[in-house]
């Protein structure tokens, strides 16, 4: 599933442009949520912004039956039962909310280099130095925009300052 098509990760020329198209005038308000993303577009990628890792930087593996448990309403919204039999779910859960973006998947994870995939188009391919903590060929956010289909995560959206609706 495709996800929202108006959290694609663009250009900061075109975030202005298509901003003002929208607006009309700077208010300090505006400003800010320009800075917030030209910050967010600065920032060196880590594996932790596209796939849930433990806090050494190390993938984190999918629990068994996560999407079905992530179904029930009392686990979608953080609200778990603190007990040791769900303990690794809510991990992940904590490790995938802290990603920025939506819909990727690790594709190969071997001793040296990670390579994930975005679910939805998987043309978009991103391979991930484990010795360095470095992105073949890509080394900040901004450096992403050359990909037409990347989409930012909620939290991604709270960091910039936009309000899902």
């Amino acid at each position: 599933m495709q996800p929202d098509a108006s959290h694609k990760l663009i250009p900061m020329t075109t975030f202005v442009i298509e901003y003002y198209s929208h607006e009309g005038y700077a208010d300090l308000q505006t400003l800010k949520l320009m800075k917030n993303y030209a910050n967010f577009l600065k920032k060196p990628l880590r594996l932790g912004m596209f796939v849930p890792v433990d806090q050494q930087g190390n993938v984190l593996k999918e629990p068994k039956n996560y999407i079905s448990w992530k179904t029930l309403e009392h686990n979608s919204n953080g609200e778990t039962v603190d007990t040791a039999a769900f303990e690794e779910y809510r991990i992940y859960q904590t490790a995938e909310q802290q990603c920025f973006f939506k819909d990727f998947k690790v594709d190969y994870n071997g001793y040296s280099r990670v390579r994930i995939v975005a679910t939805y188009n998987t043309s978009i391919e991103l391979s991930f130095n484990k010795t360095d903590l470095s992105f073949l060929n890509f080394q900040d956010v901004e450096s992403l925009t050359a990909f037409d289909e990347i989409f930012l995560t909620r939290t991604a959206l709270r960091m910039i300052g936009i309000k899902r609706k």
